[in-house]
């Protein structure tokens, strides 16, 4: 039986890029799903298709924004199943741009999804997540709660064009590390994944406008290869089951090694 068979989990961004491929790991392993995206047509389409090879879902079309949505998410994933086990923040937005120009607008845009709406949702699953282990007499294996967010190596790098993006998965990375340690005393863990080359929606869109730079990207990936959305999701599996029992506070990063090269090809330091 799968360490994810019968827990309940939230997957925000659930049917687009690396969400879609978490949406689709979870069902295969058994998990009962509340599924939420902003994209109507494609969650209905994607809950059918995944009911009828037997998974459990429930959806919610909605934006993060308002605490409005957030509580009207949580009712709906107790109203279906007795207790939330998992929730994966999917849900990102990444704009390019001039760092000179427009750099409010777009901090804004992708604050309120990347930062603002993970932390609001966060807190309200934890909330519950510490209700239910009050309840408890044993601790599940695993912990009371695991929370993953996906984030990126952006966070960690330097590219003027992504400063505004680069900017929230930072901050991102930073509220993973600090409600791991808040949550700490509850049972409940928290984690992140950082992307780097991973075959999202919008990779898939740099490398058709862009004939150049998947060369350039194997060429600075150790793995000389650009990673699958399926990959990165296994990533979120592991975290989020008990197999990673003793991890929390930690940010994964699946980027095959960009993370750890060194771009200057002399050894000078």
């Amino acid at each position: 039986m799968s360490l994810l068979s019968g827990k309940t989990a939230i997957i925000t961004g659930a049917v687009t890029g690396v969400g879609l491929a978490v949406t689709r790991k979870f069902a295969a392993a058994g998990a009962r799903l509340v599924l939420t995206d902003t994209n109507d047509a494609k969650l209905a389409e994607e809950a059918r298709d995944l009911r009828e090879d037997g998974a459990e879902i429930v959806t919610f079309s909605c934006e993060l924004k308002e605490k409005l949505s957030v509580n009207n998410l949580i009712a709906l994933a107790l109203g279906n199943y007795d207790e939330i086990d998992i929730l994966v923040n999917a849900s990102r937005v990444m704009r390019y741009g001039d760092p000179l120009e427009n750099a409010d607008e777009d901090l804004d845009a992708m604050m309120d999804t990347n930062l603002k709406g993970a932390l609001r949702l966060s807190q309200a699953v934890a909330r519950r997540m510490i209700a239910q282990a009050e309840e408890r007499t044993d601790t599940p294996a695993g912990g009371n709660g695991s929370i993953v967010n996906i984030s990126s190596i952006a966070g960690q790098r330097t590219l003027p064009d992504l400063l505004s993006y680069s900017v929230t998965c930072a901050a991102l990375d930073q509220m993973t590390r600090n409600l791991a340690v808040a949550l700490a005393p509850s049972g409940i863990r928290v984690n992140g994944v950082a992307l780097g080359g991973v075959m999202t929606a919008n990779l898939r869109d740099s490398l058709k406008a862009q004939e150049e730079l998947r060369a350039k990207m194997l060429a600075v990936t150790p793995l000389g290869r650009v990673g699958e959305a399926n990959e990165a999701a296994d990533a979120v599996a592991w975290l989020a089951s008990s197999a990673a029992s003793f991890v929390t506070g930690q940010i994964l990063a699946v980027d095959g090694g960009r993370t750890v090269l060194d771009p200057l090809s002399v050894p000078a330091h």
